[in-house]
């Protein structure tokens, strides 16, 4: 690959650097008051959904169409009971809510919402974003990865074995979905040569297929469908949502990390979670989706994604993507930690890792004319074949290892926690707990007939 596929274009900031404190600081506030309401309707709209799948109402008595739910679910939350356990290190355990909340409200800042709008009363133009970097795409992720800090610190500094153990999971969790995540992007950058997420979405408003002689747009959830579902499903494992909702598994761990919390430090995780929902929906909309731009056949409109249009635009897609989490909530159940775990390691990374040098390949191979040659035509048939034959012949299953525990007698309280004995163990009597047959032996069985 030469050095001019490599060198990514620099990025124009001008129109972002000739904006005044004050836009910045307005622009600043919008996004911060969207993600807040956009919270407060996903909240609303996934029990209004998930109802609607299981043929019941949902919500509707508080508002029309029950749209107050949401502020009195808070209002609830705000008057509760703020308690901290004895055990829990205090300050970790006030300052844990905000390291989760904070970093999906931060990455929200560089997600182009709409193009150029007018300011509303005066004749000031400026991008619908409050700033855009030449790396925002990473900065997102990295932004996003910090949230699993807050996770860990509230599970280790509630003091409790449920929570902590819901912390461990978590932080194994977003560390393994947030690799296959990063390598689902990486074809978007091969394609649009940018890591700036204003330059991704410009990348695809730009002619790709003529049909009918009508140049037309294609989106990178198109072009990039291995990517897209590759983003669709790791996006859910980063979020902690059903089915891979394994750190709050109410079966095994009562509530996870946030079992200890209550009151506005519970309500601050509950929207963290919505809010990091919508992060990586509105990221998904940037990088696959076409951004602000209006789908076809509405594009051919001239006018039809321009200024304050671009929004509306940007919102129906992220709902759309929203609407995904909801569907996966209200028809799978939850996986097993380790099925979860073995699916990202041995099945997203590798094809994720595959993909990337195919489509590489790809690119190369475009540029230099291999696809104009019948050797490379023939050589690709050859692999091809090889590997369906290969498919045939997979290795074994692999047999679970079962380690061999000690025979004889067996105290479930060694540890401090009982636990179940396993093969070749022996229980001793009610773990001491009362006193054995050798001293009461069991009464005979009444014979019948008898009261």
């Amino acid at each position: 690959m030469s050095t001019a596929t490599l060198v990514l274009a620099p990025l124009d900031l001008g129109p972002f650097l000739a904006d005044r404190w004050w836009l910045v600081a307005v622009k600043a506030l919008l996004a911060l008051v969207l993600l807040l309401l956009l919270t407060l309707f996903t909240i609303w709209y996934e029990r209004r959904l998930v109802g609607f799948m299981q043929h019941r109402k949902g919500p509707n008595m508080n508002g029309p169409f029950g749209l107050l739910q949401s502020l009195a679910d808070g209002m609830k939350l705000m008057f509760k009971e703020d308690f901290t356990p004895k055990a829990a290190d205090k300050v970790v355990f006030m300052l844990a809510p905000f390291v989760t909340a904070v970093p999906a409200i931060t990455a929200f800042a560089v997600i182009p919402v709409a193009g150029e709008v007018r300011i509303p009363f005066t004749d000031i133009t400026t991008p619908l974003q409050v700033t855009d970097l030449p790396v925002s795409v990473l900065f997102i992720v990295a932004v996003a990865s910090i949230g699993v800090y807050g996770i860990v610190l509230a599970g280790w500094s509630s003091g409790s074995t449920y929570a902590l153990l819901g912390a461990l999971r978590s932080s194994a969790q977003v560390i393994s979905y947030e690799v296959a995540m990063g390598l689902a992007l990486v074809a978007v950058f091969l394609y649009a040569g940018s890591l700036s997420t204003s330059e991704i979405v410009a990348k695809q408003a730009e002619p790709a297929v003529t049909i009918l002689g009508q140049d037309l747009p294609v989106w990178f959830a198109v072009q990039l469908i291995p990517s897209f579902l590759i983003y669709l499903i790791a996006m859910v494992g980063e979020t902690n949502r059903a089915p891979f909702d394994l750190p709050e598994a109410e079966g095994e761990l009562v509530g996870g990390f946030h079992t200890e919390y209550s009151s506005m430090r519970f309500a601050m995780f509950f929207m963290a979670e919505y809010m990091n929902m919508i992060t990586v929906s509105a990221l998904a909309t940037t990088l696959f989706l076409g951004g602000w731009h209006a789908p076809l056949p509405f594009s051919l409109i001239d006018g039809a994604d321009a200024g304050w249009w671009g929004l509306l635009w940007f919102l129906v897609k992220v709902v759309l993507v929203l609407s995904v989490f909801v569907w996966l909530r209200g028809t799978l159940p939850r996986l097993r930690y380790d099925q979860f775990m073995r699916f990202g390691w041995k099945w997203l990374i590798p094809i994720s890792l595959g993909w990337i040098l195919l489509v590489a390949t790809f690119r190369v191979g475009r540029r230099d004319g291999w696809f104009a040659t019948p050797v490379f035509w023939v050589a690709a048939a050859v692999v091809f074949v090889a590997l369906l034959v290969a498919s045939f012949f997979g290795g074994e299953k692999d047999k679970p290892v079962v380690a061999e525990a000690p025979a004889g007698e067996f105290d479930a309280f060694a540890g401090g926690y009982p636990v179940p004995p396993t093969g070749g163990q022996e229980l001793p009597e009610l773990a001491q707990v009362l006193p054995g047959d050798a001293d009461h032996p069991p009464a005979p069985a009444p014979e019948r007939g008898e009261a």
